[in-house]
């Protein structure tokens, strides 16, 4: 029976007729004899596998690695010579489940890689560096010659999570809490010693004020005294001088004089008592 195959752009096309291939090529059609002939279809497309297994570090604790492989086939030639991906024309369903095994055996080569870098690596490196680690299992997976036997080309590899154990976790967010905490202790400790040392400059600053103000207040005391020293000595130089002329004047005539000044300054004498003795003085140059 005659049927017609309609090849995809992402499909590598092998025709074997008798055992012997007569027609190959991506994307390819053609007319086959359903009896006589057999079909290889393999996948062009880039293909991702993902990953997740547990390995041991250098320091003897276990993580989990989680991450993608991307790939393709390069050579569908050597990926048919060891696989069988050998399809019903009609349905184009598989005849075998060969393909799957392609995952697998990549998947394998990538937990070998990654073990060989974690086993020489300590626990917190591992879980730091997830970039770093994927390069370098992927240049450990290129240079793998089975991946070229099996006709593939490694595109990229990705590490989505390197992860510890759950105890592991919690104790080491227990202890990134703690640091955590005794950093905002630090910051508050700080901040109070900040405030007290701020404190402090403020009174030491008052303190220099006040005594600035009581050296001056001290030194205008000081001017205020003497110049009062100097005002009473003006003064007394002063009276002594409007009293020299009294000085040799005698006593009678002052006391007249003192008499004659009250009752010029005083508006109106109601009594006025002269003692004998005063009066005895007044007139003794009289007798």
């Amino acid at each position: 029976m005659l049927g017609y195959y309609k090849g995809r752009p992402t499909e590598y096309v092998m025709k074997f007729v008798d055992g012997k291939v007569v027609k190959q090529g991506p994307g390819i059609s053609f007319l086959y004899l359903r009896l006589r002939t057999s079909l290889i279809s393999v996948p062009l497309n880039t293909m991702d596998f993902e990953f997740v297994f547990n390995e041991i570090t250098a320091n003897f604790q276990e993580v989990t690695v989680q991450g993608q492989v991307t790939c393709r086939v390069s050579d569908p030639a050597k990926a048919a010579s060891i696989l069988d991906f050998s399809i019903d024309p009609k349905t184009r369903a598989r005849l075998s489940r060969d393909p799957e095994k392609l995952s697998v055996r990549l998947v394998n080569l990538v937990q070998e890689a990654t073990r060989c870098e974690i086993q020489k690596s300590d626990f917190e490196d591992i879980l730091r560096k997830g970039a770093d680690l994927a390069s370098a299992v992927l240049e450990r997976v290129k240079e793998k010659p089975e991946v070229s036997e099996m006709g593939l080309k490694v595109l990229n590899l990705y590490i989505n999570s390197v992860k510890p154990t759950p105890e592991v976790g919690k104790a080491l967010e227990a202890d990134y809490r703690e640091t955590l905490l005794k950093r905002a202790d630090q910051a508050i400790y700080d901040r109070r010693a900040y405030a007290v040392e701020q404190e402090r400059k403020i009174q030491e600053n008052q303190l220099e004020t006040d005594i600035s103000l009581e050296k001056e207040r001290e030194r205008l005391v000081d001017l205020k005294a003497a110049n009062l020293g100097k005002e009473a000595e003006a003064e007394g130089k002063a009276l002594e001088v409007r009293m020299a002329p009294y000085a040799k004047m005698d006593a009678r005539i002052l006391t007249a004089l003192g008499i004659k000044l009250i009752g010029e300054k005083v508006q109106g004498i109601n009594t006025l008592n002269i003692t004998p003795d005063l009066l005895t003085e007044l007139l003794k140059g009289r007798a």
